[in-house]
């Protein structure tokens, strides 16, 4: 039987097919690679170079499968409640990043193929990613703190410093101890992997434009959203003056990707009173994992 006389129905699912193998194999292979490079990222904090050394890349696992875990939590988050309310979105799709960037990666990404039409949609796929990558964070750093332990600053070869936030300090405080101005935590991969979970969640909250964070503003407070994220902006400008330069970074960043939020098209509805207590329960995850000065110099 020739081509044209194939059944419809057949014709059909064969082109249904085409198209949904690429949708699956672009973020199979992206986040393959992103595993590679945040596995030569791992081996890297150690000290070890895996291009001279490479038997030893198996050493850098503990750090990308907890990082590269919390990053796909907090993405599937999203992607399972954008199904929920019929949003179309890609699946996520991770961005590799090379040496010398020790995470070895960028993030990733979901984009939308269909509008978002209201407030209680907007607030649930909006928290969703940063809840479930907090709660993962939390567990990771639990776990990597029991591996890790307290030297002098005097005996560490470090010249730079990790900044605390304050679920991060409660947890060491929680698991190590008391730590001294005069002691360094020399953390487990895994540990690095939950307080770097906690960095991207705050950095997701932040309300300005088109974030995590900005979608929760936007879904409580409206039109003041815009005015949130110009003050937000002017905040972080001023923090990076005064205390962590790659403040003006993000700051120069989010003005790149916009500061407006766009407009639902069902804006009449509004939020109920759980989901405004979400919403708020948010933003103080935003302000308990929040690293004023994230690296610091000794």
């Amino acid at each position: 039987m020739n081509e044209e006389a194939l059944p419809f129905d057949d014709v059909s699912t064969d082109q249904c097919e085409a198209r949904q193998r690429p949708k699956i194999l672009v973020p199979v292979i992206l986040f393959i690679l992103t595993l590679v490079t945040a596995t030569v990222g791992g081996t890297m904090q150690k000290y070890i170079n895996p291009f001279l050394e490479p038997t030893r890349l198996i050493e850098g696992l503990p750090f990308s499968l907890t990082f590269l875990t919390i990053l796909l939590t907090h993405e599937l988050g999203h992607y399972f409640a954008l199904r929920k309310y019929g949003v179309q979105a890609t699946l996520p799709h991770f961005i590799p990043a090379p040496p010398p960037l020790l995470t070895g990666t960028f993030g990733a990404v979901i984009k939308t193929k269909s509008p978002v039409t209201n407030r209680k949609a907007l607030m649930d796929i909006a928290v969703s990613g940063p809840l479930a990558g907090f709660i993962v964070s939390i567990a990771a750093t639990v776990i990597g703190l029991k591996m890790s332990y307290r030297i002098p600053i005097a005996n560490t070869i470090e010249q730079y410093g990790l900044g605390s936030s304050i679920i991060f300090h409660a947890l060491s405080y929680y698991v190590l101890g008391p730590v001294s101005d005069q002691q360094y935590i020399f953390m487990h991969p895994i540990a690095f992997a939950g307080w770097l979970g906690f960095a991207v969640t705050s950095a997701n909250l932040l309300p300005i434009g088109q974030s995590d964070g900005g979608h929760i503003a936007y879904a409580l407070f409206g039109g003041k959203h815009r005015f949130i994220s110009i003050t937000l902006i002017i905040l972080l400008i001023i923090m990076g003056v005064f205390m962590w330069p790659l403040w003006i970074v993000w700051a120069i960043l989010f003005i790149v990707f916009g500061i407006r939020h766009q407009p639902l098209t069902e804006e009449q509805v509004v939020l109920d009173r759980k989901r405004k207590i979400v919403g708020w329960l948010n933003l103080i995850v935003l302000v308990i994992t929040f690293i004023p000065i994230p690296v610091y110099h000794y």
